[in-house]
């Protein structure tokens, strides 16, 4: 059942336990979790239905949104319906390997879309302040190799947190004080010196999120200066306004993030059920939002939801 000796303990299954504090009302928690979801699968169902059976979509913009809007629907459903089952069906078990998988894609997906979202923004960038170099730059090929190298990054960097976690033992508990499998939460608990698995996830994060924001900056504060050269007010306005959807897809993407790094290291005043909450937040709005958000401000595919609604009427 068990492999254990004087000094390591692995258990076979982890308890999550949902909401530390609020488990007679978490119940109540599932009613607009389960919206949210719904609303998640059924925006990056249709942004991926439009764009990629239509050639007019298979341009840079569009499908680094439908990558964004696979990685968003495959992570929703990686955690989604197991918080779900610990809501409604009181279902804490989940088994020793599947938390790690459900860890290691928790994180990778995150890296991933960050990677997306940097692309994204240098995007913008080509579009902006180098618009006759634009399409011989961001050619398809060039694309594709951008969305594989999300892919190769994020489970390369995430590759060895199972693996980490694998060596530490457990012998005080086996109870997780969160709804999902999140790296240091499971970490947290182990019995075992935790150094290594602290100090790697320290690492990656300033390998993701802080080299990612630094980059991000970099190119807005480079479009910034490019579109203040621009002498038409309209054309300001104009390119501004399509940056407008990525800025808050950023910021609803890495506000979250970084609280959620900060909390688990230096947030020790924050009450524990806030923490999860926000925690639950961060891995339900961006997913949810980024379609909408993109669907509201860009024409071309909010014309064609329109369309489609019509067919179907």
């Amino acid at each position: 059942m068990v492999d254990h000796n004087e000094t390591f303990y692995r258990p076979e299954n982890f308890i999550l336990i949902g909401v530390p504090g609020l488990e007679d009302i978490q119940f109540w928690f599932a009613i607009p979790m389960f919206a949210m979801y719904a609303l998640t699968i059924l925006g990056n169902s249709v942004v991926l239905c439009i764009i990629m059976p239509q050639e007019t979509f298979h341009k840079p913009m569009y499908l680094f949104l439908a990558m964004m809007s696979m990685i968003d629907f495959v992570a929703s459903a990686t955690t989604t319906p197991k918080i779900l089952c610990i809501f409604w069906f009181s279902s804490r078990e989940i088994n020793f390997n599947a938390c790690l998988a459900q860890l290691f894609f928790i994180h990778a997906l995150s890296m991933m879309e960050s990677t997306v979202l940097l692309a994204m923004a240098f995007d913008r960038y080509v579009a902006i302040c180098h618009p006759l170099r634009y399409t011989s730059i961001l050619t398809n090929p060039t694309i594709a190799r951008i969305g594989v190298l999300a892919i190769i990054r994020g489970s390369f960097l995430m590759a060895p947190a199972p693996l980490l976690i694998r060596r530490l033992s457990y012998c005080r508990t086996n109870i997780i004080s969160h709804t999902y499998c999140e790296h240091m939460a499971v970490v947290k608990i182990a019995c075992t010196d935790t150094t290594i698995n602290q100090i790697y996830g320290i690492t990656v994060a300033l390998l993701v999120i802080a080299v990612d924001i630094i980059c991000v900056t970099v190119s807005y504060c480079a479009i910034v200066r490019a579109v203040f050269r621009l002498s038409s007010r309209a054309a300001r306005h104009k390119a501004l306004g399509t940056c407008g959807p990525h800025i808050c897809v950023i910021l609803i993407s890495y506000i979250p993030a970084l609280f959620s790094f900060f909390a688990h290291r230096f947030g020790h005043n924050i009450p524990l059920h806030i923490h999860i909450i926000l925690a639950n937040l961060y891995i339900l709005i961006p997913p949810m939002c980024n379609p909408i958000i993109y669907g509201a401000r860009t024409k071309e595919i909010r014309d064609r939801v329109v369309i489609i609604f019509q067919e179907l009427l």
